[in-house]
């Protein structure tokens, strides 16, 4: 498919979609934002989509931080200390923490979030490996008694997804979402003015202390609330949040859509900046559970068959300069990154041997329902030139078009596709995942516990776990080419190429940290 064809689609199916009501930006106090989608999930730990990661920054606070250049700094923790040559920490919470409904915040309220955690999160999970006990010895002490040291504890404390809350919502099923939002963090979430499709409210939380020290960075040092209101407005047609944002009616754009940026720059009004240095991985998910997927010889046929280029041309050609191909597992040019295998990335492709490898590789012809969200347009550019491509290749598809909130609900369920199941679902992966095997979900092997797609692969999971007790950066280097040697052998997902997403916000908005939209440090006149 054309890129002016996909783009013709996509205004064509946003267009059709409920616009929100939209007046202009409000006072110095208001911050108006529109979000890259709608806010379905309240809990940061049931899904890991970037619409709750970016929620749960402004609700809940985490342990401990990671600054701009991926450095960790306690956050909650005032005070750390190790013993027994690293086998025991206590970290201790610093004065002033409370939740949203008044309570202060308690050692064991931390102890309850962290395991629930790791329970889900990769990163929590090789952390509990090593960990022998959690207890809270008293009101602000948390203690850890480990199996072995883990120097990478509060790296893994610092995830996003540790998201602190309190006792009765932590021992929420981790496959069950908390039902209501209440944290720690700079803002809280406003329940009543919720609009779903439309509105999200955020109110600054009065209580909130922030650190006394250290400097603002990323999400971590002092969280200081410049403004009382922050508003979520979910517009899905870019031309309307493009018009919004020239003609000052709302204050910051997430992500611009890439065809948009060079009209969006011409306004000397608009800064345009990317600030989110992990980049935008295309990622084409299998579900293995099922056939055809559950076959690894028909997982390497489609990859074989892409060509990261002609994906990431129909996905972010207008801006050339933000597109990055030979993309393995993680971003080209960051530490762990991997050469290995990526040549099978490149084109241009062979459909007539695509089409041999796929019945070579066993495929019956079943049908494959794909679940593509119209709402996010980089998806679903994505999602028609690949459904497009393995269309060609002979696969019997069914492409959905849907709510990006509808595909983060739909690709939990484990059903069959005659129950409303799926076969595969496409997204972006991004974040501290791109950069580090440590927080990596997408590249786990561990069954029915692993990322959605549930890949079981022992040898990648030996692998994984070797990567901690790696000495050295060298050794982890070389661990990682191993990783992606196994990866194209039995790839959970297809990586078709990334870009860096540039977001965009009116001058009139000051000191927006890098990294994820974050609303905390920020001013506006």
């Amino acid at each position: 498919m054309k890129r002016r064809d996909i783009l013709k689609t996509t205004a064509a199916v946003s267009t059709a979609l409920a616009l929100p009501n939209i007046g202009q930006a409000q006072g110095a106090k208001t911050v108006t934002f529109v979000p890259h989608a709608d806010l379905a999930s309240l809990d940061p730990v049931w899904t890991t989509a970037d619409i709750t990661r970016n929620y749960s920054l402004a609700v809940f606070d985490t342990l401990f931080a990671y600054d701009a250049q991926f450095n960790v700094q306690p956050q909650m923790v005032e005070g750390v200390k190790t013993e027994s040559d690293g086998k025991t920490w206590e970290l201790t919470l610093r004065d002033g923490l409370k939740f949203h409904d008044g309570e202060k915040v308690l050692a064991r309220d931390c102890v309850a979030t962290i395991k629930r955690f790791a329970s889900r999160d990769p990163f929590g999970q090789a952390m509990m490996k090593r960990v022998a006990e959690i207890t809270a010895p008293s009101d602000n002490v948390i203690q850890f008694r480990m199996n072995k040291p883990f120097p990478l504890l509060p790296n893994a404390l610092a995830q996003v997804y540790c998201a602190i809350m309190p006792t009765r919502l932590a021992e929420t099923d981790p496959l069950k979402q908390i039902p209501e939002a209440i944290g720690s963090g700079p803002f809280k979430f406003v329940a009543d003015e919720r609009i779903p499709g439309q509105r999200v409210v955020f109110a600054k939380n009065e209580a909130y202390v922030p650190r006394s020290s250290g400097v603002p960075s990323f999400n971590a040092g002092p969280k200081v609330v410049n403004i009382d209101r922050v508003v979520w407005t979910f517009i899905p047609d870019p031309a309307t949040a493009e018009a919004a944002l020239a003609q000052g009616e709302i204050d910051w754009w997430e992500n611009p859509t890439i065809d948009l940026i060079p009209q969006i720059k011409k306004n000397d009004s608009i800064n345009v900046v990317v600030k989110d240095r992990t980049g935008e991985i295309a990622c084409m998910r299998f579900n293995q559970l099922f056939p055809p997927f559950d076959n690894p010889a028909v997982r390497r046929a489609v990859i074989s068959a892409l060509d990261q280029k002609e994906i990431m041309e129909a996905v972010a050609g207008a801006v050339p300069s933000l597109i990055k191909t030979d993309v393995g597992i993680f971003v080209p040019g960051t530490p762990m990154a991997s050469t290995v295998g990526v040549e099978v990335t490149r084109g241009p492709k062979d459909m007539n041997k695509a089409k041999a490898d796929l019945a070579a590789a066993g495929y019956k012809g079943e049908k494959i329902v794909i679940l593509a969200a119209t709402t996010i347009p980089t998806i679903w550019a994505e999602a028609q030139v690949a459904s497009d491509l393995l269309t060609r290749m002979g696969f019997n598809i069914d492409l959905q078009s849907l709510e990006w909130g509808t595909v983060v609900q739909r690709r939990a369920s484990r059903e069959p596709i005659d129950k409303g199941g799926w076969n595969i679902f496409y997204t972006y992966l991004g974040g501290f995942g791109n950069v580090s095997p440590a927080p990596d979900i997408a590249i786990r092997g561990n069954g029915t516990s692993a990322w959605f797609g549930w890949p079981t692969n022992p040898k990648m999971e030996t692998l994984y776990d070797a990567w901690f007790e790696a000495p050295d950066l060298a050794a982890q280097k070389k661990i990682v080419d191993e990783m992606q040697t196994v990866f194209w052998q039995d790839p959970p997902y297809a990586p078709m190429g990334m870009y860096d997403q540039p977001t965009a916000f009116n001058k009139r908005i000051t000191d927006v940290h890098d990294g994820w939209p974050q609303f905390y440090g920020l001013k506006k006149a």
